[in-house]
């Protein structure tokens, strides 16, 4: 694995030319010609609160709508099988909007697609509600999640531009505050919008005001870059001839920045070429199955079980809550760690017995699964640290986490479908959560070869 003076001079490579020629954003280490001081210290506090508001925004859409699930049934006249589809629709808008995230970062910049993804998140969120129809329920619901998939994308290039030195603690922050919204709307939704004299609509839509919170930090991060990259054009354009190093500027000149020249020039990763991009998308496409599953699944099993309707919605939030404190301690662990596979096998073992104890006895033990698969839903946050570690530069990151997550997503389609397949024809819970356990075993086989002490640029250039 690369050091982490590497990987802050890589970053430099995710930055326009424009970019390149003026100083690096706050947090970056010195080789990337960081400019100090007071003047700069406002752009690293925008980011931590891009960064969290962000985060905080990327779950609402989905799981504020699972919990009025069916008033918007009710009051759309949405049929059985189109609200089961609604399952999937994320994902699937995950794996098809993801995946253009970094011709947008390299043409735009990552700050300003991801104010741009807020943006959309918020108007997605306005509208859905009042947009007349499942049709057009529909189109707002997926404008909401192109923007959650672009920023989903771009939140490690993000963290490793800004905060290479800090990959750990800052992907830690992002990954428990995402985790704070996932569960946060799951478990007060419904008492707002009963607050609100039981109107669905208003239930929805009130989480818009959240994601237009989140558009204002990145608007003076995306204007201040525009700002200083026209000296950096009208400079572009003087002659050659002053444009030429003097002999002192070339001496000047040190390895580390030699280096990052040489990595802007590098055409495109053949990511596809790599074992661990494709591992790591693998582990992240079974990853987000079983937290789909979980996220869609595990009330109706505690409740067929005979736990109460309310209880039901409290294990679950007990599982959704788990991920808060440990996404921020699991980065910052695998950081530390040459090889994560340990990790890997720890958050493993704990779905298993998660999964065992839904089997056998759901109902007497039922805090304790909802504990064990909250701690085996940790995989996501280990996913995202995995993608800044596992690639050298800016532009390696964020292929590598187009791929992992574009690929990851569509692998995780079919899975609460199929589980829902399994019960219904099944009659029961024991087939479904079989397919759980068994998807668990090659879960943890992928992610100890993602783990592995390599990047996807030593795989791709050896290939």
């Amino acid at each position: 694995m690369a050091s982490e003076e590497t990987r802050a001079v890589d970053t430099r490579t995710a930055m326009s030319p424009t970019e390149r020629d003026t100083p690096a954003p706050v947090g970056a280490s010195e080789t990337t010609t960081l400019e100090k001081g007071p003047a700069r210290a406002w752009a690293t506090r925008l980011v931590v609160a891009g960064i969290v508001l962000s985060a905080v925004n990327l779950r609402p859409a989905i799981t504020s709508l699972g919990a009025l699930l069916e008033e918007v049934r009710d009051g759309l006249g949405m049929s059985g099988s189109v609200a089961g589809l609604l399952t999937s629709v994320p994902p699937l808008c995950f794996a098809v909007f993801g995946v253009m995230a970094p011709r947008l970062a390299r043409r735009f910049g990552p700050a300003a697609v991801v104010c741009a993804g807020m943006a959309a998140i918020f108007t997605g969120l306005l509208i859905r509600p009042y947009a007349g129809g499942t049709a057009g329920f529909l189109a707002a619901s997926a404008l909401a999640l192109m923007g959650i998939a672009v920023s989903n994308v771009l939140m490690p290039v993000i963290v490793k531009r800004w905060f290479p030195d800090r990959v750990g603690s800052m992907t830690g922050l992002y990954s428990m505050v995402l985790a704070l919204g996932t569960s946060l709307p799951a478990a007060v939704t419904v008492p707002m919008t009963h607050a609100l004299g039981g109107n669905w609509k208003l239930g929805l839509a009130v989480w818009a005001v959240l994601a237009a919170a989140a558009v204002v930090p990145w608007i003076p991060l995306v204007r201040e870059g525009r700002e200083r990259s026209v000296p950096a054009a009208r400079s572009a354009q003087a002659p050659a001839k002053a444009q030429a190093p003097t002999q002192t500027q070339a001496q000047a000149q040190t390895p580390a920045s030699a280096s990052a020249r040489a990595a802007e020039e590098q055409p495109p990763l053949r990511i596809t070429r790599s074992r661990t991009a494709w591992a790591l998308a693998v582990f992240f496409g079974l990853q987000a199955t079983a937290a789909y599953i979980t996220m869609g699944w595990m009330p109706q099993i505690f409740r067929d079980a005979g736990v109460s309707a309310g209880t039901a919605g409290l294990l679950l939030a007990v599982t959704m809550v788990m991920g808060v404190p440990l996404a921020f301690v699991i980065p910052r662990i695998a950081t530390r760690l040459p090889h994560q596979g340990p990790i890997v096998l720890v958050l493993g073992v704990c779905g298993l017995a998660g999964y065992a104890g839904l089997y056998l006895a759901p109902a007497a033990g039922a805090w304790a699964w909802a504990l064990l698969l909250g701690i085996a839903n940790c995989a996501f946050p280990l996913a995202l640290t995995m993608v800044g570690m596992r690639a050298r530069s800016g532009p390696g990151v964020a292929q590598l986490s187009a791929f992992a997550q574009s690929t990851g997503y569509l692998i995780s389609i079919p899975g609460p479908l199929l589980v829902g397949v399994l019960y219904q024809h099944s009659g029961g819970w024991g087939l479904p959560i079989a397919l759980m356990a068994a998807l668990m075993v090659p879960q943890m086989v992928v992610g100890v070869l993602a783990g592995r002490d390599r990047t996807v640029e030593e795989e791709a250039a050896t290939r």
